[in-house]
């Protein structure tokens, strides 16, 4: 069995059909159905049986997404028993800055280091490169900015009612980012998640040296770190679920069980398993049997 799942602000009843044709459309045979209303946005759910590979749901249904509507064909995995393992980026996922961006304000460099985390996050630069370049700005900001900045991140919206309500379904929750862990560590403990990991800024003598310490987290750290995480619980990569928004997530993505792309670049969109392309991350929830 599968899940097809449409959400959207405003789901028309005309969409859903229109799924449910399209998936009839292959062969399959449509078993169930549920449609919830957060108040903020809508979900329409179909539990399909078919005698072909997610391939074809997908393939069928994809023509039917657009910016307002998205869908997501969910595999066999994630709708049954057993622990699941949810993994997602920090900057521009979990959180709705980019911590180096709010870091680089304090040197006067913000619109500079912006643009070259954009084009890194496109795929254009390579991370590690981009990543030792933008910090290099901060040499000589007092440490103390990292607290500052600490004050001013703001969660997605919906991002602490996912996290809680995958722990307390006896899940497992982590984040991987390539900002750093003197931003998230504290927020990690806030949020009670299970692992996170991040680069960490250098600092002497209460100064920022402007250098990251040891090796970057990079795309394939990110991938590492799941792998890593799941096995360590136990959880089959096809028990996982993984949400970016830049390039250097796609190895996270692509081996996760689902990969969802969350307000993504247009790279990470087309190479995701499902698009998220509104603000409220928690409709990742509806992805999953919790």
């Amino acid at each position: 069995m599968y899940r097809v799942v449409s959400f959207g602000t405003r789901l028309e009843d005309s969409h859903s059909a229109k799924v449910r044709r399209a998936l009839q459309e292959t062969g399959a045979v449509v078993v169930g159905e549920s449609r919830s209303d957060s108040g903020r946005y809508q979900v329409a759910g179909l539990t399909v049986s078919t005698d072909h590979g997610i391939d074809t749901l997908r393939t069928a249904v994809a023509p039917l997404a657009s910016d307002g509507t998205g869908i997501a064909v969910v595999p066999p995995a994630l709708l049954g028993e057993g622990t699941k393992l949810l993994i997602m980026d920090v900057d521009s996922t979990l959180i709705k800055q980019e911590v180096i961006e709010l870091l680089a304000a304090h040197a006067g460099r913000e619109a500079e280091v912006a643009a070259v985390t954009e084009s890194a996050m496109r795929g254009e630069l390579d991370f590690a490169q981009s990543l030792h370049a933008r910090v290099a700005v901060l040499a000589g900001l007092a440490e103390g900015v990292i607290e500052d900045v600490g004050t001013r991140i703001e969660l997605s919206e919906g991002a602490e009612h996912l996290i809680e309500a995958f722990l307390e379904a006896g899940h497992v929750v982590a984040v991987v980012s390539g900002g750093f862990s003197q931003i998230l560590e504290p927020l990690a403990a806030r949020l009670n998640l299970t692992h996170a990991k991040a680069n960490e800024l250098g600092v002497d003598a209460g100064t920022l040296t402007g250098s990251v310490i040891g090796p970057v987290v990079d795309r394939a750290e990110k991938e590492r770190c799941l792998r890593a995480w799941s096995e360590a619980a136990g959880i089959p990569l096809e028990r996982t679920i993984a949400v970016g928004d830049g390039a250097n997530d796609l190895d996270m993505l692509a081996a996760a069980g689902l990969g969802v792309a969350f307000n993504a670049k247009p790279a990470v969109r087309a190479a995701a398993d499902v698009a998220v392309n509104f603000p409220y991350l928690d409709v990742v929830r509806h992805f999953v049997r919790l």
